[in-house]
């Protein structure tokens, strides 16, 4: 069985929400890139509809799941 691509916003390649980070996970290119091409989509855009479909990935997707750790619960005391 093949694990489906999910859209997440990034916990390690943020810089503001992760969004960007996020998208380039999902595609598979660096972060940069992805920050450059918002970057330079304001100018032929209006500054506020870039501003607006920032906000609305940064609300719409979901963040990165954490993954679990190898460390016992602090609350846990191992036994002899």
């Amino acid at each position: 069985m093949t694990e489906t691509k999910r859209l997440y916003r990034s916990r390690n390649e943020r810089m503001l929400g992760g969004v960007c980070g996020g998208l380039a996970e999902y595609l598979a290119i660096d972060p940069t890139i992805v920050r450059l091409l918002f970057v330079l989509l304001v100018f032929p855009l209006t500054f506020g509809t870039i501003i607006i479909v920032y906000l609305i990935l940064l609300i719409v997707v979901p963040e990165e799941p954490e993954l679990p750790s190898n460390n016992p619960p602090s609350n846990i005391t191992p036994s002899i």
